[in-house]
């Protein structure tokens, strides 16, 4: 065993992408590794290549009331076979030579983490890691992450790490550790048990503009296009109590004023979960705002839960419809009828939500689908006075459209993810033209 602590780096590594914009999203993930590392007294660093707080950006760069933003955008070239796509292929995140400051600032690590997200963007970990080895190339690199969970076999192949660890990284990180260092502790937590995790370390960051919480992990529908199921095959629930908690402690000690619920079904079991969190928010007088850019089940919105969102400071509403084409879609899920969504919408619109924070979700760009279809959906909500936000559809492997997508994709997205990315519509054929989507788009604005 190593007499000293070990020196643990964790990484966020860069995007590549034809687009990308921070709604909202931070490595959740790998921030709650961060937090349980220091929890068993680790030394821990962390750098964020899409840091858009970094000392370089641009001051017009500032931070928006809702903690939204762009991230610093350099063009690149288009990866090999999406030279045709009419569009710019670029890296999101910090200048390299910037990245390459942070990691000479700091002592050589006795491990590195990094997470990877969607699956087509896994030239951004490759970049991250090969200017990672230039400045410490005897370091053991371990990546981990929905891409590495769901393209395990192409990310050992590809992105050039030492070991690639796929499903929740609480399982192995103490482990890791040991592997990799030789210093070994027990565990102060139970992987099981999001009770007993840290909150996440959010305060390794520059700035902390909006923070997100996850009140729950995993869902327990099984829709043929997601893969929450795959990734979480155990649903766990916090304590509505140590949720609010929570909020309380990033609010007073950080002046957080925005919240994101990342959970994939924040109001499955509403009377247990959702409804006591919300009550003990309005009790304790909490002022804040919260969003949902999750999609929230429909058929969970009622009267009483709705009151108690608007009541609570509920400023984004975000619900997963996917489509308006009822007598089609249980080949995509059994989440949702007509009538629910119709009483939902009306319990959404008594409570007090207008048109602009009541967003629904369509899918666009799946196998088989017609423009019309889309088009009726997106008419549908218009008509409805919410706002159609339209969803592009990526193919994604252990899910029950899989075979679909493999049967009607114009590109081979079995053999390599970059393929599987939601802006060329993978999955959308013979319906598929530039100019057609040009035109989708144009007609919902």
């Amino acid at each position: 065993m190593k007499a000293d602590i070990p020196n643990i780096l964790l990484v966020n590594p860069w995007i590549h992408d034809f687009a990308a914009y921070d709604f909202w999203a931070k490595p959740i993930g790998l921030l709650y590794l961060a937090a349980i590392l220091r929890q068993h007294d680790f030394d821990v660093t962390y750098i964020d290549c899409l840091d858009r707080f970094h000392i370089g950006m641009p001051k017009t760069n500032l931070l928006k009331k809702d903690g939204k933003g762009p991230y610093l955008k350099t063009k690149i070239k288009k990866p090999a076979g999406l030279e045709d796509v009419y569009r710019n292929f670029s890296r999101y995140g910090i200048k390299p030579e910037w990245f390459i400051d942070e990691l000479m600032k700091i002592s050589e690590p006795d491990i590195i983490l990094i997470t990877s997200s969607m699956t087509y963007w896994y030239t951004g970990v490759i970049e991250t890691i090969k200017v990672i080895k230039q400045i410490f190339p005897d370091t053991p690199i371990v990546v981990g992450g929905i891409y590495a969970t769901l393209f395990k076999d192409h990310a050992l192949q590809n992105l050039g790490a030492d070991q690639v660890v796929s499903g929740p990284g609480e399982e192995h990180i103490l482990n890791l550790v040991e592997k990799y260092t030789g210093f070994a502790t027990s565990k102060r937590f139970k992987p099981d048990d999001l009770d007993t995790y840290p909150y996440p370390a959010f305060d390794l960051q520059r700035q902390i503009p909006y923070v997100p919480l996850m009140s729950s992990r995993g869902c327990p529908f099984s829709c043929s296009y997601c893969a929450s199921t795959y990734l979480h095959s155990t649903r766990m629930v916090r304590s509505p109590e140590l949720v609010v908690e929570e909020i309380q402690f990033w609010q007073k000690k950080y002046s957080v004023q925005n919240f994101v619920f990342y959970d994939d079904a924040l109001l499955v079991d509403p009377e247990k979960h959702i409804i006591p969190i919300l009550e003990n928010i309005i009790r304790k007088d909490i002022n804040v705002r919260f969003h949902t850019p999750n999609a929230l089940h429909i058929r969970y919105i009622s009267n009483k839960i709705a009151k108690l969102m608007f009541k609570a400071g509920f400023k984004t509403i975000k619900m997963g419809l996917e489509t308006y084409d009822f007598e089609n879609r249980k080949k995509l899920d059994q989440k949702v009828t007509k009538e629910e969504f119709l009483r939902a919408i009306s319990s959404l619109k008594n409570a007090g939500f207008i048109k602009k924070q009541i967003g629904v979700y369509l899918l666009v760009g799946l196998p088989g689908q017609t423009l019309d279809s889309v088009i009726y959906s997106a008419a549908t909500a218009i008509q409805k006075n919410i706002t159609p936000v339209l969803t592009y559809y990526s193919p994604i492997p252990h899910t029950n459209m899989w075979k679909m997508a493999l049967s009607s994709s114009r590109y081979d997205i079995k053999s390599d993810p970059i393929f599987t990315n939601n802006a060329i519509f993978p999955c959308w054929g013979k319906t598929f033209s530039w100019e057609t989507i040009s035109k989708l788009k144009k007609l919902i604005n």
